[in-house]
């Protein structure tokens, strides 16, 4: 391993450590908000079943989600916040892989 790529490893460890320990960092962090479900699915025209099966979540998973019981995290959340924001292009390449 070069020299250069150790240091920009150890530096981004370094950050890492001081972001979990609450320290402030230079590194950029993104964070997303989960879009009103219920009102996308709705605008989509699709019932919680439709909306479920074309995105891959359980029903049940979507239904706590509607109910606010709990939050999308990780992959769901990126895939809710495209759909928000470029839906016809999520549900045209989806049907195009299906």
């Amino acid at each position: 391993m070069s020299k250069r790529a150790f240091e920009s490893i150890r530096q981004g460890l370094t950050e890492a450590i001081a972001h979990a320990k609450g320290e402030p960092v230079a590194a950029r962090i993104h964070t997303l908000a989960p879009p009103d479900i219920k009102a996308l699915r709705r605008s989509l025209g699709f019932t919680q079943e439709q909306f479920a099966a074309r995105l891959g979540f359980s029903v049940a998973t979507l239904r706590h989600w509607e109910r606010g019981d709990r939050k999308p995290q990780g992959p769901a959340l990126v895939l809710l916040n495209v759909v928000q924001r470029e839906p016809q292009a999520v549900l045209r390449a989806l049907t195009k892989a299906a």
